[in-house]
């Protein structure tokens, strides 16, 4: 147990965490991932890159001081390899690269204490075993009993007649005023140093910029972040702002009276410096504000820059590897890693991520396969428990359309959000539906206001969405066939790339997905997670009865257990598989439903085409389970192996509603348009596009259904 060479504060080691960024560290260490993040070190200039500047912490390690950092364009620094300076250890990543931030004292005596770190421990320079090396590396530096150092003759500073490369701010640092918060009082008194001589020393510096994940053990620490303003809500007492820099996001409480906006003329988006102190509140990390500044210029374009280089530092994936060999998606590689940089981008940024999803097994599979991935990331990203609630957000369609009143529903949601609670506009992502020309309309409600969106479909999409969104990971634009496959064999390849670390967690999603037909490469991942084919089917059938109730709910909870939990788990009160209990519960009712609409169906010969009709306006419970759709992918299914001959369809009419199951690939919207030419006052229309339904007034239903058989052959030609 020593004392803080600062505050002398009793601590195990010689500095205490509050007092840390005060003191300056020289490196004796071997590897980087011996550097403790937020501290500062003294540097050399190793060498230039395009992207920032090397240099050299110690003997053995170098960071990059990236341009991002810098005040300046790299052409204009005079930096010479070997010139001295003082830099900040942002993060030491998983591969060993450093990343370096600027510091704005750059002399020693700017620091409040001087101290040497080694792989195992740090101490003053005075301890040091070796006093030659000690001399070689503090130059003609000699110790203090503070860890300060003097120059051989006595002056305050060894620095003097040794400049260091001036700082890319071209600032110098400036003492604490009234209303502008310093490190310590400008007036303190190091520990060793004759009160007497206090009023001798000059001005403490303004506090240093450090980043959002070093706060976490600076509770009680007054600490500069820079960065943008992502939300803004009033409460009934502080107003609290959501501030993002490059690292992560916090609340920061700022306090004028209760219930009145403070710094009324802070809003979203707004570049900004704010000072304060470290606190938890109900558990979670916030800055109580003490000033909070916009930024502009030349200072706002710094931090900009510097949030765009770590976005894009972290937002696109390195490569895109697949979960399995499979040519529909290995068709949109491209694309993949577009979807991924934008849901990534949209985490960092701070902005909610909104997922639409189809009301069907595949659709919530594919929806949940996003959701096991950015849920991590965002806890990680905000401080706040609840994070996870309010920053994203899957709502279930009842069809494969994103119309206008699912726009108009989440841009009523967002604007709400916006004026309420201060809350970013969101990012929206289509799973499993959206990538038909009927979505255009929603689509562009959307880019009114600079919505980004995203769709990951399956389905057979048209030329015109390509326009309308952000990315379109759809691969039957880039002219591959998509019978074989689905929305979650797409969503869980993005999911994987999204958050790495759930790459295992979703690799057995895609086989749960398939009705029939799985391709083995799913199902040998599927095994290898250690999920059997009667696994697999439990989880499809028990998503896709619990998709039926209360289809507008996300089911958060419930669906990750269906799809995620092996069997009991203490706590719960369940004492089976859940994901076996329901399926039972879907085959019996399946089951049910299938044995009445088999017996009524109609079996006609058309031109040599077998077709099943099913008056599903008659003979199905409409709004019980199964769904219509649902009920006939399985009829047909039935059908077509006890038919006579490869070509058959099963033909579903209702009220108003036409659906068709083929064995051959068949364009819907050819279908509709044959019907209409027909029936031109039916109200004919097709909704879904090529893989959708028709539409018709009910008035004209027997006539519709003269036409469809007429135009089925020819359709299927």
């Amino acid at each position: 147990m020593g004392n803080c060479i600062i505050c002398g504060k009793p601590v195990d080691g010689e500095i205490c965490e509050s007092h840390e960024e005060d003191a300056v560290f020289e490196f004796r260490g071997t590897a980087s991932s011996q550097l403790t993040p937020g501290r500062y070190y003294r540097g050399t200039v190793d060498g230039y890159a395009d992207f920032g500047v090397f240099i050299d912490i110690g003997d053995h390690v170098t960071g990059l001081l990236h341009r991002s950092e810098l005040d300046q364009r790299l052409e204009s620094l005079d930096w010479e390899p070997g010139d001295e300076m003082f830099v900040q250890v942002l993060d030491v990543r998983d591969n060993g690269n450093i990343d370096l931030g600027w510091s704005i004292r750059q002399r020693e005596r700017e620091f409040r204490g001087h101290l040497i770190e080694t792989a195992d421990d740090e101490y003053r320079p005075e301890e040091a075993d070796d006093s030659t090396d000690a001399s070689e590396t503090d130059s003609d530096e000699e110790p203090t009993e503070t860890g300060m150092s003097s120059s051989n003759d006595g002056s305050a500073d060894s620095d003097t007649d040794r400049p260091a490369p001036e700082s890319p701010t071209g600032t110098e640092p400036v003492a604490a005023t009234e209303g502008t918060v310093a490190t310590e009082s400008a007036a303190a008194v190091s520990p060793g140093t004759d009160a007497d001589d206090a009023d001798d020393e000059e001005p403490e510096p303004a506090l240093n910029r450090t980043t959002i994940d070093a706060i976490d053990n600076q509770i009680g620490s007054v600490v500069r972040l820079e960065g943008e303003i992502t939300g803004v809500r009033q409460t009934s007492g502080p107003t609290v702002f959501e501030l993002r820099d490059e690292s992560a996001t916090v609340e920061c409480a700022a306090f004028e009276e209760a219930g009145v906006r403070a710094y009324p003329d802070v809003d979203i988006d707004d570049i900004v410096a704010l000072e304060g102190e470290v606190e938890r509140h109900n558990g979670d990390l916030q800055i109580e504000t003490e000033t909070l500044e916009i930024l502009e210029n030349e200072e706002r374009q710094t931090i900009v820059d510097r949030l765009e280089s770590a976005i894009e530092r972290e937002a696109r994936p390195a490569e895109i590897v697949t979960l399995a060999a499979h040519e529909p998606v290995a068709a949109v590689e491209d694309e993949l890693g577009d979807a991924t940089t934008t849901i990534r981008r949209a985490i960092i940024e701070a902005r909610p991520i909104v997922v639409r999803h189809r009301a069907t097994a595949d659709g919530y599979v594919a929806g949940a396969a996003i959701e096991r991935a950015v849920l991590p990331l965002v806890r990680e990203k905000h401080t706040r428990d609840d994070a996870e609630y309010h920053y994203f957000e899957r709502r279930p369609l009842d069809d494969r359309v994103y119309g206008m009143d699912a726009a108009t529903d989440d841009v009523t949601a967002m604007l709400e959000a916006r004026d309420r609670h201060g809350e970013q506009l969101p990012l929206v992502v289509l799973v499993d539906a959206g990538s038909t020309v009927e979505s255009v309309d929603g689509y562009d409600l959307l880019s009114l206001y600079d919505v980004d969106s995203v769709v990951i479909d399956d389905s057979r999409a048209d030329e015109e969405i390509a326009d309308a969104v952000s990315t379109a990971v759809t691969p039957s634009l880039a002219g591959v066939d998509v019978s074989g496959l689905t929305a979650t064999a797409l969503a869980a390849n993005v999911a994987a790339h999204v958050n790495e670390d759930v790459r295992e967690d979703v690799e057995h999603l895609p086989a749960v997905s398939y009705w029939e037909d799985t391709p083995e490469a799913y199902l040998e991942l599927a095994t290898d997670a250690g999920y059997d084919e009667t696994t697999i089917s439990e989880r499809r059938e028990a998503v896709a009865l619990e998709a039926y109730y209360q289809s507008y709910k996300d089911k958060r909870e419930l669906v990750a257990d269906l799809l995620f939990d092996d069997g009991e788990e203490p706590g719960t009160g369940r004492d089976g598989d859940l994901a076996a209990h329901v399926s039972e519960q879907f085959r019996a009712k399946l089951e049910t439903e299938l044995e009445t609409a088999r017996q009524n169906l109609e079996l006609e010969d058309v031109d040599g085409l077998s077709v099943a009709v099913l008056d599903t306006g008659a003979f199905t419970h409409r709004y019980n389970f199964p769904t219509t759709t649902l009920l006939l992918d399985a009829l047909h299914r039935r059908q077509r192996d006890d038919a006579d001959g490869d070509r058959f369809v099963t033909l579903g009419i209702g009220d108003d509603e036409l659906h068709v199951r083929a064995t051959e690939s068949l364009d819907v919207r050819e279908l509709g348009d044959a019907i209409a030419q027909t029936v031109p006052d039916g109200g004919v229309r097709v909704v879904g596009g090529q893989d959708g339904h028709v539409e018709y007034l009910p008035g004209e239903r027997g006539a519709v259904r003269a036409a469809a058989l007429d135009a089925l052959p020819k359709t299927l030609e």
